[in-house]
């Protein structure tokens, strides 16, 4: 920080002594240079833009409120261009406009360690070619994560732009835009771009006069992306973890492959030094001819020894070999067994698909039978219509006639009336049905398909303790062969020591008969030759038992090649399992979105079903306000016809008094 503030006044010839304060402070914190209300000069920004590029102590920059003029602005984003260690960004209230939007573009193009920048209270939705390069900017960074576009003054126009931009960005996460001007166009621009991106966890759209629908779309959309980025943080993290147990097995196997041959070496190497001790001590041997027979039975004993060991060995090898065949049987049957049970989970998804078809199906042809009601209804007001037409060609050519058919038409109007609204009522009764089913219909849907997830997910954890508990048993029998090789190991040491020790004391007899035998030494000179052609056939025997032994240790060694090979193959199997189970997840988060989709077009029939029944309500108020008129009209053509007939009957009453009939009846 004091370098920085030195360089700061080198720079500058007439530094700001509040920015002098400030780093000399050391700012809000450690890493933070905030330098907010603080009316930067254009020296000071160009200052700030020479040093920034290079290693700044600084991880967040506040520049809110300063006031910076146009030429600031863009100094001091150029030297952020370059920067790598400023993640977060505060330019909230600086007015900026064409010449700031054009730089913030450019640092958005070329900067690639901001996190978080914050642009509160500006102006830059005013001019849309600044504000096109800026989002043009945003499209292409793939690093931030958090920006703040609130009372920036944005249309529609602007929204426009900034969807082009979220469609091609991959990094940023949340996106507030409250209190701009971006409308019904704005929003739904945002909305259709929300269908491509799937970064996006939060966005903030209050006071833009934005409907309640898309609203709450957009905070579905939001839901969805928040879901689906927790989703792929589990699977990472299961991968990661799968990826590690199997780094670490392997590990551990070729460790103890290291440590199984260094002991076959060090076998080796005492085998070999015991070859050339029992070559040393067979020249010795040879003077105890006598009791050369005695040895050779006891390594004739011996050697049905090793060969039962061997036997005991093979038995044990072949057991495991059933054992080995008994376990992959086993996972090829709970292998088919979950093919059979996703082959299930497959039909009853699309028997729900064809069932909710079916009910669709059944919805569009109810909307048809309305449609029809409604037509025939229609055509029943055109009858009426017709019969008053009549009425009234009736009404003009007799008042007695018309008060007969107007007594008449009212009666067929009430019949009429209460047929219509008796009609009304069935048609309301059978649309709140089909809702309630339809309703109830969906949460059982839902409830089937939770529980459907419950058993899936119940499923891959036993599938995993199966896996665990195979590995466990893997590495018991690696256990248990190795100690069995250790103790048939010791039983060959313990039997060396034990035949050593008997030729020993051997040899020690032999040397205290050798002076018994000098006394018989004419007789042993004849036995001489044929103790030494024994001798010959017996080194030549040895030899061949020595042979037998190298070939038999040959046998063991290729032996636990191949049980290396076959737990390399169990390794094998058990990582295409785990794929197969990470591909069935995949399938699963497949039907997963199919249920959501098929949820989102339920939800749209309902709604358009929803506006067809408001729409034929509409009609039928058009259709009972037309009969208000028509009755209205009815009532003052009665009122007429009364006048016209008074008035008749006073024309015929003045007519009559005014006669010659009249007048003799007026004087008789």
């Amino acid at each position: 920080m004091e370098e920085f503030r030195r360089a700061y006044e080198q720079l500058c010839e007439a530094p700001q002594e509040a920015v002098l304060r400030q780093l000399r402070d050391g700012g809000a914190g450690p890493g933070r240079l905030n330098l907010a209300a603080q009316s930067l000069s254009l020296e000071t920004c160009g200052a700030l833009g020479q040093l920034l590029p290079g290693a700044a102590p600084f991880a967040e920059v506040a520049l809110s409120d300063c006031g910076l003029s146009e030429e600031g602005v863009k100094l001091l984003l150029h030297g952020l261009c370059s920067n790598t260690t400023v993640k977060s960004l505060d330019l909230k209230g600086n007015n900026l406009r064409t010449v700031g939007a054009e730089a913030l573009g450019k640092l958005l193009r070329q900067n690639k360690s901001i996190r978080s920048l914050i642009l509160e209270w500006n102006s830059l939705g005013l001019w849309e070619e600044g504000f096109s390069f800026f989002c043009q900017g945003l499209g292409v960074n793939n690093s931030l994560q958090r920006l703040d576009l609130r009372n920036n003054q944005i249309n529609h126009q602007g929204a426009g732009e900034l969807a082009m931009a979220l469609k091609q960005n991959s990094s940023l996460q949340e996106l507030d835009l409250r209190w701009n001007n971006i409308g019904l166009l704005g929003s739904r621009a945002l909305l259709n771009c929300l269908h491509s991106n799937k970064t996006l966890k939060r966005l903030e759209l209050a006071g833009n006069n934005v409907p309640s629908d898309i609203l709450k779309a957009v905070e579905q959309a939001m839901n969805h992306n928040q879901d689906r980025q927790t989703l792929l943080g589990e699977t990472q993290s299961r991968t990661h973890i799968l990826s590690k147990e199997i780094q670490s097995l392997k590990e551990e196997k070729t460790r103890q492959f290291l440590d199984f041959m260094d002991t076959i070496d060090k076998q080796r190497e005492e085998i070999a030094r015991s070859g050339r001790m029992s070559a040393a001590r067979v020249s010795q041997l040879q003077e105890a001819l006598e009791e050369q027979h005695a040895i050779m039975n006891s390594l004739k004993a011996k050697l049905q020894m090793t060969e039962a060991a061997l036997a005991l060995s093979e038995q044990k090898k072949h057991c495991l070999g059933d054992l080995l065949n008994t376990t992959k049987k086993e996972q090829t049957s709970m292998a088919e067994q979950h093919l059979a049970d996703l082959q299930q989970l497959k039909q009853e998804a699309a028997d729900r698909e064809g069932k909710l078809v079916r009910e669709v199906s059944a919805a569009s042809e109810k909307n048809l039978l309305l449609k029809n009601q409604v037509d025939e209804l229609e055509n029943k007001c055109k009858v009426q219509q017709d019969q008053l037409f009549q009425v009234k060609q009736d009404l003009i050519n007799t008042t007695a006639e018309l008060k007969l058919r107007v007594v008449q038409a009212e009666e067929r109007l009430e019949m009429e009336k209460k047929r219509y609204k008796q009609s009304l009522e069935d048609v309301e009764s059978l649309r709140v049905k089909e809702v309630d089913h339809m309703t109830q219909h969906l949460q059982a849907t839902e409830r089937s398909m939770q529980d459907r997830i419950q058993r899936l997910e119940a499923i891959r954890l036993a599938l995993e303790e199966e896996l665990s508990q195979a590995r466990a048993a893997a590495l018991s029998e690696r256990g248990q062969a190795e100690e069995e090789l250790i103790k048939v190991r010791s039983q060959a040491r313990l039997e060396e020591q034990q035949r050593v020790e008997h030729l020993e004391e051997k040899l020690r007899l032999m040397t205290e008969s050798r002076d018994e035998a000098q006394n018989c030494c004419l007789k042993q000179k004849q036995m001489t030759a044929e103790a030494q052609a024994k001798a010959n056939q017996l080194s030549l025997h040895a030899d061949a038992l020595r042979r037998r032994v190298e070939e038999l240790q040959q046998e063991l060694n290729s032996k636990e090649e191949e049980k290396v090979l076959e737990v390399n193959k169990v390794k094998v199997e058990l990582q295409e399992q785990v794929g197969r189970l990470q591909a069935e997840h995949m399938a699963q988060d497949g039907l997963r979105e199919k249920i959501a989709a098929l949820e989102r077009q339920l939800k749209a029939l309902s709604s358009s079903h929803r506006e067809a029944l408001l729409d034929k309500e509409g009609e039928i108020s058009m259709l009972l306000e037309k009969l208000r008129t028509k009755e209205a009209v009815i009532s003052s053509m009665r009122e007429e016809e009364a006048q016209r007939a008074s008035f008749l009957k006073n024309a015929i009453m003045t007519y009559v008094q005014g006669s010659p009939l009249g007048a003799h009846t007026s004087r008789e």
